[in-house]
C-alpha cells in the first residue's frame, strides 16, 4: 500500500476547516480506468468498477486485499447502495440499470424508455423515497472500449427516475449533452448533475419537486481543470466533484473553496466507514483513500 502526503489547497477561508490523514493510501492500481466507488458498511468492503476490463474489484477493509467482485460485469460503471443494502449498478454494455438481490439474483430496474434502449447508464442514486435516478450518455456505445459501439435508439443524452412503486421510468432532464454524476443534496430539495461535455464541463442544480419532477437546472460550478465526473455531497452541504487534478469542494453557494488534490485523475468518490468519514477516490489506474473530518451523505 503506497502512501501519498495529503495535499489539501484552501481557496477561501470556509475550506480551511476540512482536514484529514497527512498520507493518503493507494488500495490498489493496475486497472485501466476505476469508476463506482461504493462502501458496504455491514461487509466493511467497497465495490470499483474497472471498466474497460469489464470487471468490478471489492477491496476488503479487514484483510486489504482485492479480487473480482464480478466478471464479466456488463462494464458496469456507478453504483450505487440503496437503504436495504443492496447494490444498484449502472451497466454500460447491457445499458441498464440493476440491483442485486440479498439471493445474488440480479433484478433489472430499467432497461428502456418508451420501448427504446438506453445509451449506457452512467451513474446512479436513490432517494429516501426510493426512487432510482440515474444519468444516460452515451459513453459506452461510443466504442468499444467501455461498452458496444452502437447506435443511439434514443437520440440524446438525458436523466431518469425510477418510480419505486411501479417500477415506471420518467424523463427527468432532457437539456444535457453527457450527464454524469449525480447527487442530492442533505434534505434532498435539490439535485446537482454533472454535464462533462459542456465547455466548460459543469455542475447544474435543479429543485425537486413534491412529485419527482425538476425545476431550473441553474449552473452551480463550472471546472478549471479538465472535466467533472463523479460527485457527492457531505452532511454540511458541501458538494465535492472528481476532476482532472483532484477533488473540487463547492460551498452550498456554488463558491469553489478548496480543492484535495490527487495524482491521478479523479472518476468518482464516496464516502465510507461506519460514520462515512473515510474518503474513497477512484482515480485512472488506482484507488485512494483517506479518513477525513467531516462526513459524507449516503449516496
Amino acid at each position: 500500500m503506497d502512501s501519498i502526503k495529503t495535499e489539501f489547497v484552501v481557496l477561501d477561508e470556509r475550506f480551511s476547516r476540512c482536514n484529514g490523514d497527512n498520507w493518503m493510501q493507494r488500495l490498489h492500481t493496475g486497472c485501466r480506468w476505476t469508476e463506482g466507488p461504493v462502501y458496504f458498511p455491514a461487509g466493511r468492503y467497497l465495490v470499483f468498477s474497472d471498466i474497460p476490463n469489464d470487471r468490478t474489484l471489492r477491496w476488503d477493509e479487514t484483510t486489504g486485499q482485492v479480487g473480482v467482485f464480478g466478471q464479466p460485469s456488463g462494464y458496469a460503471n456507478g453504483h450505487t447502495r440503496d437503504r436495504a443494502g443492496r447494490l444498484v449498478s449502472c451497466e454500460q454494455g447491457r445499458r441498464r440499470v440493476t440491483r442485486v438481490e440479498p439471493d445474488g439474483t440480479v433484478t433489472v430496474l430499467a432497461e428502456r424508455y418508451r420501448g427504446r434502449r438506453f445509451n449506457s447508464p452512467n451513474d446512479v442514486v436513490e432517494r429516501s423515497d426510493g426512487s432510482i435516478w440515474f444519468t444516460d450518455p452515451s459513453y459506452g456505445i461510443d466504442s468499444d472500449y467501455e461498452g458496444y459501439r452502437a447506435e443511439s435508439e434514443i437520440g440524446a443524452c438525458h436523466v431518469y427516475r425510477v418510480d419505486p412503486a411501479n417500477g415506471e421510468v420518467r424523463l427527468v432532464a432532457d437539456d444535457f449533452e453527457r450527464p454524469n454524476g449525480l447527487a442530492f443534496s442533505v434534505d434532498e430539495s435539490r439535485l446537482y448533475i454533472v454535464d462533462t461535455r459542456q465547455k466548460p464541463s459543469h455542475i447544474r442544480v435543479f429543485d425537486v419537486t413534491d412529485d419527482g419532477a425538476l425545476t431550473g437546472g441553474e449552473i452551480f460550478g463550472t471546472c478549471d481543470n479538465g472535466v467533472f465526473d463523479g460527485i457527492r455531497v457531505d452532511t454540511a452541504g458541501r458538494v465535492w466533484a472528481a476532476a482532472h487534478d483532484g477533488l473540487h469542494c463547492f460551498a452550498p453557494d456554488g463558491t469553489r473553496i478548496g480543492k484535495l488534490l490527487v495524482p491521478e485523475i479523479c472518476s468518482n468518490l464516496t464516502f465510507g466507514g461506519p460514520r462515512r468519514n473515510e474518503l474513497f477516490i477512484t482515480a485512472s489506474s488506482s484507488v485512494y483513500t483517506l479518513r477525513v473530518n467531516f462526513n459524507g451523505v449516503q449516496g
